[in-house]
């Protein structure tokens, strides 16, 4: 028989959850601060808790989706819930923060639970698909007990490693990819808005662009690991012509009043890598300068020689 599962939260990504254990065959019980939110699962075999004592006592593996781990927080920890932990498996995929992962975890794991923490990589019609992405860290033995209520999840579930906060870490990373790409879109759509350009033309651009951007990308993570900062006869492009074309975009970006907000903090970084006498450096250089303390160093350092 199944393992019996609870949710705590169905929202539109606890429901994304529930409907994909259920559709599995598992045993699901399921509570939301606002119930019809819960009842609608009622109709494809889920038994809708009343009380989170109730959906935690009537669950070996308790998944949690809820706002954040304040939230989280305030459902679980208290007397009456933390009695009945005791021997069952904690899933948090609340969305939170690395720290926040391993104090839940020392948490749990001080009331006689197991803990995982998760992110989510994907949008609630990705759950329960061969392409839904989950991350997950804490202790192997938890995840590898359970692979199939996992794979019942999505088809890209993976351990990322034993540390409780691993997971959000690299959910924060993949997040600042992904804004990064959608801010600068934002700008592109502005420019080509200013300009007259239609934005079919600039969406068949980034088409055939999108392939040699993420070739920079790809490159920039394997130069920083290695620590290759100088140009070398492997560099796809220095910091010079990055800046100089740079330049041209501020440019355009004033005279069409176009907000510099985020470009502005995009030139103080180039100017702190430049300062530093990195203008001829790969590209890559510029990662020595996300810290403000380092940058400030070796801003200093260079002043100095």
């Amino acid at each position: 028989m199944k393992l019996s599962i609870g949710v705590v939260g169905t929202g539109r990504m606890g429901s994304a959850l529930a409907r994909a254990l259920l559709e599995s065959g598992y045993r699901t019980t399921v509570w939301n601060r606002t119930k019809p939110k819960a009842e609608a699962l009622a109709a494809l075999g889920a038994t809708v808790a009343a009380s989170i004592p109730e959906v935690v006592s009537a669950a070996e593996i308790i998944i949690v989706c809820v706002t954040d781990y304040e939230a989280a927080a305030a459902l679980l920890r208290d007397d009456a819930v933390a009695s009945a932990l005791r021997g069952k498996l904690i899933v948090q995929l609340t969305s939170g923060t690395p720290g926040g992962a391993r104090e839940a975890h020392n948490w749990f794991a001080g009331h006689g639970a197991s803990y995982l923490d998760g992110a989510m990589m994907a949008t609630p019609d990705f759950i329960g698909t061969e392409a839904g992405t989950i991350l997950i860290s804490g202790p192997r033995p938890s995840f590898d007990a359970n692979p199939d209520m996992f794979r019942a999840l999505g088809g890209n579930v993976q351990h990322v490693g034993d540390d409780p906060g691993r997971a959000n870490a690299l959910d924060s990373a993949l997040l600042a990819l992904m804004w990064g790409a959608l801010f600068g879109a934002l700008h592109a759509i502005a420019v080509s808005q200013a300009e007259e350009i239609d934005l079919s033309e600039l969406a068949r651009q980034w088409s055939a662009t999108a392939p040699v951007v993420d070739g920079l990308v790809a490159d920039l993570i394997k130069r920083t690991k290695a620590g290759r900062f100088a140009s070398d006869d492997e560099t796809l492009s220095s910091i010079s012509p990055h800046y100089s074309a740079f330049q041209h975009l501020l440019e355009v970006m004033d005279a069409r009043a176009i907000d510099r907000s985020v470009v502005d903090a995009y030139d103080a970084m180039f100017q702190r890598a430049i300062a530093a006498g990195h203008l001829q450096d790969d590209f890559a250089a510029l990662s020595q300068f996300m810290g403000k303390s380092g940058g400030t160093q070796n801003v200093v350092a260079a002043a100095r020689r």
